[in-house]
């Protein structure tokens, strides 16, 4: 992205009085999978590709699902698949079981790149018709930036050697390329739980991959490496992979009320009843929503993120207003308290570093 189209960009942000992404609005999903498979591997991945089509067949919400192969090179394909709403898909691809059921694939393709959108508009014979095809009311606006969190745990009693290595960090270069940087880092702890949430301006993925390989991050990751609950090899790229999937936490909402703004940076850790966690984020974010149409609110923007059981509320907040109850005052708290496992709590910031890179 040029630097004139940077100023365009933040210019339209200006303008924007409210800022929401949502999963919870009931349309229909569509998933791309771009897939690159090894020469000579192709037989294998169609191989692997149909045990695992004929398992997420049976997988609640999902609707059908298509394989492609580019006609310009044969290493090249493309997956589709169509779910009834996001949260079944977000429901399956964040679950164990997933985990096991792409193991096939990986001995067979050398990258991939996942691609997640609500269906808007369509056309074709029938579709008006169909009372199930449910669509996205309205484009929803954003803001240039993807939201992403990384959690796991540590042993009991590493916490506080845990804390200190991850907050004495040099914060690696923010520039990754031409159109992608990186904005924003927070950590924070609560027990024995890590949450690291990012914030990146262009793609996601290039991001990662750029943060993976900084020396000083990577010198990190290492010397966290004997505290962590789940053992991981960061140079076996299997273990890597595995640990990085398990350890992933999706946004699933977000509201801003004030694009401009800066505010004092809080985590909320709600851990859910099992099963329960996407119904507590679904919960919340409705609380949320409701917060962004309230001028009086010290909530200058919130982000859920949400895997199986761990559900995470990142707020920023006005300066000296106080914290938001951490269960919120809402027509659901009851239903809310109910999908509560445990107390819910406000996480310790260990480190949050901007970048005006």
């Amino acid at each position: 992205m040029t630097i004139m189209a940077e100023r365009v960009s933040e210019e339209l942000t200006r303008q924007v009085s409210k800022v929401s992404q949502s999963v919870f609005d009931g349309s229909r999903l569509r998933v791309v999978l771009l897939v690159d498979v090894y020469d000579g591997a192709q037989q294998q991945f169609l191989k692997a590709y149909e045990k695992l089509c004929n398992q997420v067949a049976s997988v609640p919400g999902h609707v059908s699902d298509q394989l492609c192969q580019s006609i310009e090179n044969p290493s090249q394909w493309l997956i589709t698949s169509e779910w009834e709403s996001a949260p079944p898909f977000l429901d399956w691809v964040n679950s164990e079981e997933h985990v096991e059921m792409v193991k096939p694939l990986h001995g067979c393709v050398r990258d991939t790149r996942s691609l997640r959108f609500h269906v808007v508009r369509e056309t074709g014979v029938g579709v008006e018709r169909s009372p199930h095809r449910r669509l996205q009311n309205a484009p929803r606006i954003g803001d240039g930036l993807i939201r992403h969190a990384l959690t796991f745990t540590v042993r009991p009693g590493s916490e506080e050697k845990v804390q200190k290595i991850l907050a004495d960090y040099r914060s690696p270069e923010p520039r990754v390329d031409d159109s992608t940087r990186l904005c924003r880092t927070s950590l924070f702890m609560h027990g024995n739980r890590v949450v690291r949430a990012i914030e990146v301006r262009g793609d996601l993925l290039a991001a990662l991959r750029h943060v993976a390989r900084q020396p000083e991050v990577r010198a990190v990751e290492e010397a966290i490496n004997p505290y962590l609950e789940q053992d991981r090899d960061l140079n076996d790229q299997e273990s890597a992979r595995i640990f990085f999937t398990r350890a992933a936490l999706p946004a699933v909402h977000h509201v801003t009320t004030d694009a401009m703004a800066w505010g004092e940076r809080c985590a909320l850790y709600y851990p859910a009843v099992p099963g329960r966690g996407m119904r507590l984020a679904e919960l919340l974010a409705q609380y949320d929503e409701m917060v962004a149409e309230d001028p009086t609110s010290p909530v200058l923007r919130s982000t859920i993120f949400q895997r199986d059981d761990v559900v995470v509320r990142l707020l920023d907040l006005r300066e000296e207003s106080g914290v938001q109850p951490v269960v919120p005052p809402s027509a659901h708290a009851a239903e809310l308290k109910s999908l509560l496992a445990g107390e819910a709590s406000r996480m310790t910031l260990v480190t949050d570093r901007r970048s005006n890179a």
